[in-house]
């Protein structure tokens, strides 16, 4: 035994530790080959034989192609850093000559660059990453320059003691809301009411119920800011409803804190019946001014699909008195429908409790509805557009008859 380990030791040390130093790794097969002569003699189980014979060329090919392995994975490194720099000095020199590449790019960037399969398909890759980091300069340079120009208000704001001096009184944002509360709470005791109509949920999408609430909530903000609000009363509102569901998303907290009122009544069982007025499009009869000690109903509806006749049924089957805003009077109406957004028709009424001027007021229609203002009722300027077009058409046949009598015998000619 002592025999077949000194062998295989000699045998180990003339073949593979002359390639090993060739290499510099002798340390290394020499562990290996100590550990491979050890693990042959120290088996348990099984004793060596002296007719067992081991197949060295095996085990140096082995070796070798574990060796090859080692080398070329060391030798791959530096050649995937050689092709990146080679990969930025090409990227250089497409810069210093004119074409579109990014001033910094990364490594994964390049890797990408260099994966492409053609040409063109770098160069949109570099003109993309180009683009991109022009887009991220010019966001940079705005926003420092917005930070500068702040900064420059702040240091005028500072400088200047003109405040101070002046008469005026500063009145701040929070100020400014305690007016607007108390006027809104003034107007739940001595304002005009003005109802809106919360019965429409069903004929309405959820899409439309929201564009609803959008519109309101911007009618109880213009109320709120104006000189005389209006009492706002949210009637046939229930709860756990679409309607509600979207105020407390708009409002919050501030939902039970509002000078409003809110209630699942009828307004008829509200107000007396007289003195209530349904604002509709639809309706036959218009409004011809504005009266103070009428109650209004909004029908606080968005309706997309234009569905006529909704409010108006509504109103007449409760037994209300309709009126309709006087657009055809002082409007030349081009196209759309005359429905108007909720937000719109507070600005309307509250211009006209305030004025009384029906062209102040309906200066908040959509300017693309009408072609402007009239001074004469527009039924008389439809009779002479139409009487202008009747004497055009005329003028176009006469002219069409002496065509055909020059070109036709006397016997074709029209009579």
């Amino acid at each position: 035994m002592q025999c077949a380990n000194m062998l295989l030791r000699k045998i180990v040390r003339s073949s593979v530790l002359p390639f090993a130093a060739q290499h510099g790794m002798k340390k290394d097969l020499f562990l290996l080959s100590r550990t491979l002569s050890l693990s042959l003699c120290l088996k348990q189980d099984k004793a060596c034989e002296p007719s067992e014979k081991l197949d060295l060329d095996e085990w140096k090919k082995v070796m070798k192609s574990g060796l090859q392995e080692e080398v070329s994975e060391t030798v791959s490194e530096p050649k995937e850093l050689s092709s990146l720099a080679a990969a930025r000095e090409t990227l250089e020199m497409w810069r210093l000559a004119g074409r579109a590449v990014p001033e910094n790019i990364s490594e994964e960037q390049l890797k990408t660059f260099m994966e492409c399969p053609s040409k063109s398909a770098k160069k949109k890759y570099l003109k993309y990453l180009h683009l991109k980091e022009l887009r991220k300069k010019s966001h940079k340079r705005k926003m420092d320059e917005k930070r500068e120009r702040r900064l420059e208000a702040q240091d005028q704001a500072s400088n200047t003691d003109e405040t101070k001096k002046s008469s005026f009184v500063y009145l701040s944002s929070r100020t400014m809301d305690k007016v607007y509360h108390w006027r809104a709470a003034q107007s739940m005791i001595f304002g005009q009411p003005l109802v809106f109509d919360m019965s429409y949920e069903k004929e309405m999408s959820v899409r439309e119920v929201t564009n609803t609430v959008k519109q309101i909530v911007l009618s109880e903000s213009c109320n709120r800011r104006t000189v005389d609000p209006f009492h706002i009363h949210f009637c046939n509102f229930k709860d756990d409803s679409l309607y509600h569901k979207e105020f407390i998303k708009h409002y919050g907290e501030a939902w039970d804190k509002l000078l409003i009122t809110v209630t699942d009544q009828c307004y008829t069982e509200i107000f007396p019946k007289d003195k209530l007025i349904y604002l509709t499009a639809d309706s036959p009869k218009v409004m011809k001014k504005f009266d103070h000690d009428k109650i209004y109903i909004v029908g606080s509806m968005v309706d997309r699909s234009i569905k006529t006749g909704v409010s108006l049924a509504w109103a007449k089957r409760l037994g209300l008195e309709t009126a309709a805003l006087p657009l055809e009077k002082y409007l030349l109406w081009s196209t759309g429908a005359k429905n108007l957004t909720l937000d719109q028709m507070m600005h309307i009424l509250l211009t006209l409790k305030d004025t009384a001027d029906w062209k102040k007021a309906l200066e908040f229609v959509p300017k693309r509805k009408y072609c402007g203002f009239v001074n004469k009722p527009v039924k008389e300027l439809k009779k002479t557009l139409d009487l202008i077009n009747t004497l055009k058409l005329r003028k176009g046949r006469e002219g069409v008859e002496k065509q055909f009598a020059k070109n036709h015998p006397k016997k074709y000619t029209l009579k």
